[in-house]
Parts: C-alpha cells; sequence; structure tokens
C-alpha cells in the first residue's frame, strides 16, 4: 500500500477535480456525434474548462508556481524554480468520437528537473502518479516496467503524423523498422496514457516525434520511476525540448533506438 505525499495529493484532487467536468461533457458528446455543427467547437471549451479548474486548484494550493499549459502557454509565477507542466486533455481526438481513452496530464518541474507527475485517465479511473526517488504507481498498486528483452515478444507503442502534423515520410521508415521485428505496433492515440503504460508493463516501448512538452514530462517521471529508460529518438537526454521519445525498459531501450536510427 503506497500513501502520497502532500505534493501528489495535491495533483491528484486538481485531477479528479478537471476529470468530473470531463466526465460530464464526455457523456454528452454521444449526442454531438450526430450533428455535423458543434462538436469540436465543444471539445476545445471542455478543453479550456478543464484546463482552468487545473490553474484555479494547483495555484491555490500552490501559489506563485509558474504554469505551462497547452491551452493558455507559459504563465511565469513569482517562484521562479517551480513550473507546472499541464495537457488538461491528451487525446482530444478520442474525446471528440467519444472513444474513452484519453487523460489529464500533469507534471511538477523544478529547477528543470521533473519531480512529481500525475497522469489520470478518468474513465477508467486509473491514476499514474510517480514522484522522483519514490517509485511509480497506479493507484495502489506499485508499477514496475515489463522485463521483455527481445523484440519479437514485444509490443509497442507509437503515434502517427496526421493532417498538418508530423514528418509522414520518416515516420513510415520508422514503422517499417519496427514493425517487423516486433510482435505488434499499437497507435491508441494519447501518448500520455501510451507512457504511462510503458511504466505499467503493458507496453515494453514507445517511440514519438513531434511531442509537446506537456505530452512526455509526466510519463517521463513515471517510466524512470518504473525503472525503465527514457531518452531521445537518437539517444539523448533533451526529450522535452526535442519533443522526440524514446522510451522501454533497460533491455530494450538500445535495440529500439537502434532500429529507429537505421530508418534515418
Amino acid at each position: 500500500m503506497s500513501t502520497q505525499t502532500a505534493l501528489l495529493k495535491v495533483m491528484s484532487d486538481a485531477a479528479r477535480k478537471a476529470a468530473r467536468g470531463l466526465n460530464r461533457d464526455f457523456g454528452e458528446l454521444n449526442e454531438l456525434q450526430v450533428s455535423k455543427k458543434g462538436a469540436a467547437d465543444f471539445v476545445s471549451a471542455a478543453d479550456l474548462k478543464a484546463e482552468q479548474t487545473l490553474f484555479e486548484a494547483l495555484e491555490k494550493a500552490r501559489p506563485g508556481y509558474g504554469f505551462l499549459g497547452e491551452e493558455r502557454g507559459l504563465i511565469e509565477g513569482t517562484d521562479k524554480t517551480h513550473t507546472w507542466i499541464v495537457d488538461p486533455l491528451d487525446g482530444t481526438t478520442n474525446f471528440l468520437h467519444a472513444i474513452p481513452h484519453f487523460a489529464i496530464n500533469i507534471a511538477l518541474q523544478r529547477d528543470g528537473a521533473i519531480v512529481a507527475a500525475v497522469t489520470y485517465n478518468p474513465v477508467t479511473n486509473e491514476l499514474f502518479w510517480a514522484e522522483k526517488g519514490k517509485g511509480c504507481f497506479v493507484n495502489d498498486k506499485r508499477l514496475r516496467v515489463a522485463a521483455r528483452t527481445r523484440l519479437d515478444e514485444s509490443l509497442i507503442g507509437t503515434g502517427i503524423p496526421f493532417l498538418g502534423h508530423g514528418q509522414h515520410a520518416k515516420f513510415l521508415k520508422e514503422l517499417h523498422q519496427i514493425s517487423q521485428r516486433v510482435a505488434g505496433v499499437r497507435r491508441f492515440g494519447a501518448a500520455a496514457l501510451d507512457l504511462a503504460y510503458v511504466a505499467a508493463g503493458r507496453l515494453d516501448g514507445f517511440w514519438e516525434r513531434d511531442l509537446s512538452p506537456w505530452d512526455v514530462a509526466a510519463g517521463h517521471l513515471l517510466i524512470t520511476e518504473a525503472g525503465g529508460k527514457v531518452t531521445t529518438i537518437e539517444g539523448e537526454d533533451n526529450v522535452l525540448e526535442t519533443g522526440s521519445i524514446c522510451a522501454a525498459n533497460l533491455d530494450l531501450h538500445p535495440l529500439l533506438t537502434e532500429r529507429l536510427k537505421a530508418a534515418a
């Protein structure tokens, strides 16, 4: 059994509070599917509302911390050492299509390092959380990355570039290198949950390019605290700056990066 610190409790409470609104809106989305007008606008309103809830809850609990959110960008706080990195709704397209696979993502950056993370799927009520040096959990259960050591037994997650985003030709080369060597490739549509799934051992690895800091900050810590390794696809440490990520256990990580480099 694990007990959250005061900091993790603040983050978890904020995520659950924002989730109440998202769950309500998600229920109404089914009604909007039949109408051509309004579904996308409805989702961006849900997104903004969730971010506002998170901003207010975190600001109240930790006045002065900076805030980097997908919707409002960077708001500098009076406390220059701490910044919340927040995605109020990762998996927006899933949400828009009434697919119950999306997450609220909150990470705390202290002096440039991610020290606490929460990734919450409101539909399944799975709260993934970690604090630097204290392990990784889902709800009350301790997590470890999967123990597989061979690519041909591994299930790997990724993200596929879509309209107006990403490097399509490069992705297809990478997919060619990976897919013929693994047991399966999955694209679930919410990078935050993919990374949490690597921490939980459900996925053996994950790679993607062109992500934002709020997509990867929480997952980076979850995986590291669950005993995994996270770098850029090129094997470097500047994941938040580049938006390129490759994550797996210590055995599979070099095998994945080797295949991805072969696609270059």
